[in-house]
């Protein structure tokens, strides 16, 4: 009878998020990419530290998709010049470290990608607030970023 009614649970997350990326503009696409990175790599960190390996994989496996898949694929790195070529180069810096984090079990690296992505995220939301409500979603790049300091600091680290 639980796992009906979780089935039923699942099943009601899976049509919301789906109305929602149906529904969302190409800005809000990306912060919810942001959002879904986080949650990942919040899980992983949970299963890191309780020694569940299956699932800790599974959830840096995730977050690195979401990283690789989702947030670098969306760059223009042609359009975007220089710093979409550095976002490019710290997203691929992320999948590493998150490789080495799974592999050796250091939270510390999970953490240190987590913090980049808020800092992306933060200044990927900030321009969201810049947007006047009348402007055509067909008109917000994903490709420009404005520098944060994680992208500024990365040619530094």
């Amino acid at each position: 009878m639980y796992s009906a009614s979780r089935c039923g649970v699942n099943a009601y997350a899976r049509v919301g998020l789906e109305t929602g990326v149906i529904a969302a503009n190409p800005h809000k696409l990306i912060l919810m990419l942001f959002q879904g990175a986080h949650v990942a790599l919040s899980s992983a960190l949970a299963h890191m530290k309780t020694g569940q390996i299956t699932a800790k994989g599974e959830a840096v496996s995730k977050a690195i998709a979401i990283i690789s898949s989702g947030l670098q694929a969306s760059l223009d790195v042609e359009a975007g010049g220089e710093l979409a070529q550095q976002l490019n180069a710290l997203y691929e810096y992320m999948s590493r470290r998150l490789l080495e984090a799974n592999l050796h079990n250091k939270p510390e690296y999970i953490e240190e990608v987590a913090r980049l992505l808020g800092e992306l995220s933060e200044a990927w939301e900030a321009i969201g607030s810049r947007i006047p409500p009348d402007e055509s979603a067909d008109q917000i790049n994903s490709s420009v970023l404005p520098g944060s300091r994680a992208a500024n600091d990365f040619g530094q680290a």
